[in-house]
């Protein structure tokens, strides 16, 4: 049995759910353009950086759900996939994913973005299994705060662990475990598996991988 775990924004997709997700807001007029353009650009620059407050953004991230019904949070994201990420889903992405899914590899997506927002994009790609950092709910309504450890950097171990553990599974399960990644925020969840891989990777996650010897692949084809 192999286990293959995939990063989700600029790795299976061609862009990042995340930014786009505040963007399309923006362009719907739900989130003012002058307070959040500039303040989405800037928690995206940190992320690059490797200097993200995950807390800190996730308060600006998952406020706007809270202030919001689901049903026309629903409505929203059915457009958001529509014109944002179905266009990000590249035949690549899809070719390794279902690759591994014939396989009987036992396949999830792993991301700091939260489950709202990704949940719909795994069930897209067929993938099973989603790790994501979970907005709180109350009656049924997001309050705007996340649930428990945030699926980031070594977040995503603890989190994967705990999700293997309730399957009754562990890394010693598996003959393989894959991770893929663009970036150089998961070297924590990289440097657990027995087969990381960058995915059109950042300069850091870049010289780190060829210094290693792992492979650099691109789906953005």
């Amino acid at each position: 049995m192999e286990l293959a775990l995939f990063d989700l924004d600029n790795t299976l997709l061609a862009g990042d759910s995340d930014f786009e997700w505040a963007q399309y807001l923006i362009s719907r007029g739900v989130l003012d353009k002058e307070v959040y353009e500039a303040r989405n650009q800037q928690f995206f620059d940190q992320y690059k950086a490797g200097t993200l407050d995950i807390f800190e953004f996730l308060d600006f991230q998952l406020k706007p759900l809270a202030r919001h019904s689901r049903e026309q949070l629903d409505a929203w994201h059915r457009e958001f996939m529509d014109t944002r990420i179905q266009p990000m889903m590249t035949e690549a992405s899809r070719a390794l994913v279902n690759q591994h899914l014939a396989a009987g590899s036992v396949v999830a997506i792993v991301t700091a973005t939260n489950s709202f927002v990704t949940g719909p994009i795994a069930r897209a790609f067929g993938i099973p299994h989603l790790i994501a950092t979970i907005p709180a709910q109350e009656n049924g309504a997001f309050t705007g705060q996340p649930r428990g450890t945030p699926a980031f950097k070594t977040g995503k171990i603890e989190r994967v662990e705990g999700w293997l553990e309730s399957l009754g599974l562990c890394w010693g399960s598996f003959a393989r475990s894959w991770f893929y990644s663009d970036s150089h925020n998961d070297l924590p969840l990289l440097g657990k598996v027995s087969n990381p891989v960058a995915v059109d990777p950042d300069d850091t996650l870049r010289a780190h991988a060829e210094g290693q010897g792992w492979p650099v692949i691109s789906l953005r084809g």
